[in-house]
């Protein structure tokens, strides 16, 4: 159908592109602070990992306890209305 795919936010830069880019970036913050920016970096996208997996892990605990609680659910339903179909009976009975 579409033989054509259109990049969204257009062409990657390429090795002359990225060298000019990463010149910039040790001009900006100086070849110091770079080992602790990328320290930091690395530091942040293993906290965001770790918070990720923690959250999926919440999510299917839930998944498997809502499962669990809906069948505790139905089948203590099953059993109120039973019990009170008997008391309806015996009360009927008794009178």
């Amino acid at each position: 159908m579409f033989d054509t795919a259109i990049p969204l936010f257009g062409a990657l830069p390429g090795g002359p592109e990225m060298l000019i880019i990463l010149l910039i970036i040790v001009l900006l913050f100086g070849a110091n602070k770079l080992p602790k920016l990328a320290r930091s970096t690395g530091q942040a996208m293993g906290e965001f990992k770790k918070g990720r997996e923690e959250i999926e892990e919440e999510l299917q605990e839930m998944e498997g306890t809502s499962d669990s609680s809906t069948d505790d659910t139905a089948s203590s339903t099953t059993t109120s209305t039973s019990t009170q179909t008997n008391n309806e009976a015996t009360e009927q009975s008794s009178n």
